[in-house]
């Protein structure tokens, strides 16, 4: 995996992969903090496993919604000190204990991005189940 970043204007940033996709980084101003664009990688890397543990599990999910939360050191690094996310999964006749499951392995076992940040961070998490 490769990816670059260039200095746009001011304090910000262009990132692009290898497929030349972007995405904008901004300290200030109009685009996404570097920690915000982490946090959102953090929530779309654990919603992907939950939709897809519950696909495998045959679960008719139609939407997953992911919320989070965190707190961050007051000092320099500012380093993320604890996250909690709210899972909202829409569907037909999903199944509590499998919704369950599928958030409780992403965030314990699969969700790669989650794994990259401090092991010993506390992390809550929560779920809501809406039906179609």
């Amino acid at each position: 995996m490769k990816v670059t970043i260039d200095w746009v204007n001011d304090l910000n940033f262009i990132g692009k992969n290898s497929k030349r996709q972007k995405v904008m980084f901004g300290a200030e101003g109009d685009y996404a903090s570097p920690m915000e664009n982490l946090l959102m990688s953090v929530g779309a890397c654990a919603s992907v496993d939950v939709v897809m543990i519950l696909k495998k599990a045959r679960q008719d999910i139609t939407g997953c919604h992911c919320e989070i939360d965190s707190d961050r050191a007051d000092e320099p690094p500012r380093r993320f000190i604890g996250l909690r996310m709210k899972f909202v999964v829409r569907g037909k006749g999903l199944s509590e204990k499998q919704v369950k499951k599928a958030v409780d392995l992403s965030v314990e076992k699969y969700c790669s991005v989650m794994h990259s940040l401090d092991p010993n961070m506390p992390v809550e998490t929560s779920y809501q189940i809406v039906p179609v």
